[in-house]
C-alpha cells in the first residue's frame, strides 16, 4: 500500500463468501487484468512537490465495453477553487489490443485525485450497468480519497477519489523486522474492529488516537495480558459506514462499525487514520499497527469478505467502483432471469470467483 503505479494486482474473489488470511509484509503483483475503463480523472492537490514524469496512471484492459476512454483532470488551486478537466481517449491511440492507456507527464508526485467514467450498452438484461454520468474509484487503487471522519452525515455524499503519494519514502519495516510465525494450532484469536475497540472514553486513549490503528496500538499491553496471540480484524479496507443513510429504511438511523460494505480491497479504510488524517496517513498508520503487532509477537488476520460491497443488490443497486466498470465481469448474474444479481449469502450479490 506504499503507492500506486501500473502494477495492480488482480482482484480475486473465494468460494466462499468470507475468508481470513495472515496479513504478511505486501508483495507486488502483476497488473489487473480484468477492468474495463472510459475514463481516467486526475487532481493535483495544493503543496505538492517535485514531479512525476512519465507516469502511466491507466492501464487497464477492456471487457464488455467498446465505448471511448477519457481521462479527467482535475487540479485543486485552493481549498474552494476546484477545475475538473476531462479529456477523451481515442481508442486508436490510448488502446493496444485490450489495453487502455495514457501517459500523463508533469504531474505532482503525491496529492492527485483520478477517477473514472465508463459508457457502454445500457441493456439492463444483458447484465451491463454503465452510466458514464457517474466518477468512478479504481477497484485496484491503493489509496483512496473521500470522507475525512468516520460517521459524519454531512460528508455522506463526498466523492470518492483513487490518490497516490511518491513524495513519502518507504515504510521503514527495521532490519530486525520478522514474522510472529506461530503455529495455527497454538493462535489464541481475538477478533476485534480497528475503530469499536478504542473508540469509547473509556480506552484512557487521547480523543485524536481514539478508533484508530495508533489506537491498537496503545492497547497491546492489554492484548498480551489476555494472554492474545493473534488478532482477526474485521475489514480494514476502505468501506462505506453511512450506507444505511442512503434512503429511508428500518435502520437508516445505523452506521456500519463492522467494516463490511468494501468500496476497495487494496486500500486502507482511511477513516482509521488518527486525526482525520487521511488515506496516505492511513496507510502509514496500517503498517505501524501491523509492524507493532508483529514485533510483540502477535499475528495478524484479516476478514475479507465479497458479498458485502457497497453497490447494495438489484432492489437498492448503487455505484461506486466495480458495477459502473464492467458488472458482469465482477458480480455473480443470472442471465436468465433478466441478468439479476445471485444471492448465495443473503447480503443481496456475490463477487465472482
Amino acid at each position: 500500500m506504499d503507492s500506486i503505479g501500473t502494477n495492480r494486482p488482480t482482484l480475486r474473489s473465494l468460494a466462499a463468501p468470507r475468508s481470513s488470511a495472515l496479513l504478511r509484509p505486501p508483495r507486488h503483483t502483476a497488473p489487473g487484468s480484468r477492468v474495463t475503463a472510459s475514463k481516467l480523472g486526475i487532481a493535483s492537490g495544493c503543496g505538492g512537490v517535485g514531479g512525476c514524469n512519465d507516469l502511466t496512471l491507466c492501464r487497464v484492459p477492456q471487457q464488455e465495453s467498446r465505448a471511448g476512454v477519457q481521462e479527467v483532470a482535475r487540479r485543486r488551486r485552493t481549498q474552494d477553487d476546484v477545475e475538473f478537466v476531462e479529456f477523451t481517449l481515442d481508442h486508436q491511440k490510448n488502446k493496444t489490443g485490450d489495453i487502455w492507456h495514457v501517459l500523463v507527464e508533469g504531474l505532482p508526485a503525491s496529492g492527485v485525485l483520478y477517477g473514472y467514467r465508463v459508457d457502454g450498452p445500457k441493456g439492463w438484461e444483458q447484465g451491463h450497468r454503465f452510466d458514464n454520468s457517474v466518477i468512478l474509484l479504481d477497484p485496484y487503487a491503493k489509496l483512496v480519497s473521500g470522507r475525512k471522519f468516520f460517521g459524519v452525515e454531512d460528508e455522506k455524499s463526498s466523492q470518492l477519489f483513487g490518490t497516490y503519494d511518491f513524495d513519502s519514502s518507504p515504510f521503514d519495516w527495521g532490519d530486525d523486522y520478522c514474522l510472529p510465525n506461530l503455529p495455527e494450532t497454538d493462535l489464541v484469536i481475538y477478533e476485534m474492529n480497528v475503530r469499536a475497540f478504542t473508540a469509547d472514553e473509556s480506552s484512557g486513549l487521547h480523543q485524536a488516537v481514539r478508533g484508530s490503528y495508533l489506537g491498537v496500538i496503545e492497547k497491546i499491553p492489554h492484548l498480551l495480558e489476555l494472554g492474545v496471540n493473534a488478532v482477526e480484524l474485521l475489514p480494514v479496507f476502505e468501506f462505506d459506514e453511512l450506507e444505511f443513510k442512503r434512503y429511508p429504511n428500518p435502520r437508516d438511523h445505523m452506521v456500519n462499525t463492522w467494516g463490511y460494505s468494501t468500496i476497495n480491497f487494496f486500500a486502507p479504510m482511511s477513516r482509521y487514520a488518527s486525526a482525520g488524517g487521511g488515506p496516505v496517513s492511513a496507510s502509514r498508520e496500517l503498517k505501524q499497527m501491523v509492524k507493532a503487532l508483529h514485533n510483540a509477537g502477535i499475528e495478524v488476520i484479516l476478514d475479507v469478505v465479497y458479498n458485502h460491497t457497497n453497490e447494495a443488490d438489484d432492489t437498492n443497486p448503487y455505484m461506486t467502483s466495480f458495477r459502473g466498470i464492467d458488472n458482469k465481469v465482477y458480480y455473480m448474474l443470472d442471465m436468465n432471469n433478466n441478468a439479476q444479481l445471485l444471492n448465495f449469502s443473503g447480503c443481496g450479490k456475490a463477487m465472482i470467483p
